[in-house]
């Protein structure tokens, strides 16, 4: 049960600063409509166990194989969209993702310049959209942050936690 818990829980808290008194605003999964692909694996895998019996027997070891990569594969999908989390604090706003080994990038409100919320047409219809971060840095691991569930609310988050901190305009209680 350890193990799964490790590989299915990001653990976002242990990179608050605490000491400093950093809580979420918000913490931001990716939409729904990235896991629609395992799903499809997922079903296809039940597909081939179905088909078994009605291969050839030489070919069954191969489908069986087959099927293994599928689910496989869909596992490891789906681990890595559920442990890809975007973080909002009254700090910062950070990203952790990986499933073996974590990546954690993080960006102070301060040096955020302005973000772009892309909403293609399909997105529009089914609620998610994408962020474009641009800083004072020209390289930086938080440039992108791709299906973003209810966009617009996100962006508003970020925002007021920009503007409550002082960093744009006067400071808000």
């Amino acid at each position: 049960m350890g193990l799964v818990r490790s590989l299915s829980d990001p653990n976002i808290r242990k990179h608050l600063l605490r000491d400093e008194g950093e809580v979420i605003v918000d913490e931001v999964m990716h939409h729904w409509v990235m896991y629609i692909l395992p799903v499809v694996e997922v079903i296809a895998a039940v597909a081939l166990l179905v088909a078994v019996p009605f291969v050839n027997i030489k070919l069954g070891w191969f489908v069986l194989v087959v099927m293994a990569l599928l689910l496989g594969h869909a596992v490891w999908r789906t681990l890595a969209v559920h442990r890809d989390r975007f973080v909002i604090t009254n700090m910062r706003v950070f990203r952790v993702h990986g499933v073996l080994s974590q990546q954690h990038a993080t960006m102070p409100l301060s040096r955020i310049l302005d973000i772009t919320v892309v909403k293609p047409f399909h997105g529009r219809i089914l609620g998610f959209g994408h962020f474009v971060f641009e800083s004072a840095a020209q390289e930086q691991g938080l440039r992108d942050i791709r299906y973003v569930a209810r966009p617009d609310e996100r962006d508003l988050a970020i925002q007021r936690v920009v503007q409550r901190s002082g960093l744009r305009g006067p400071k808000v209680n």
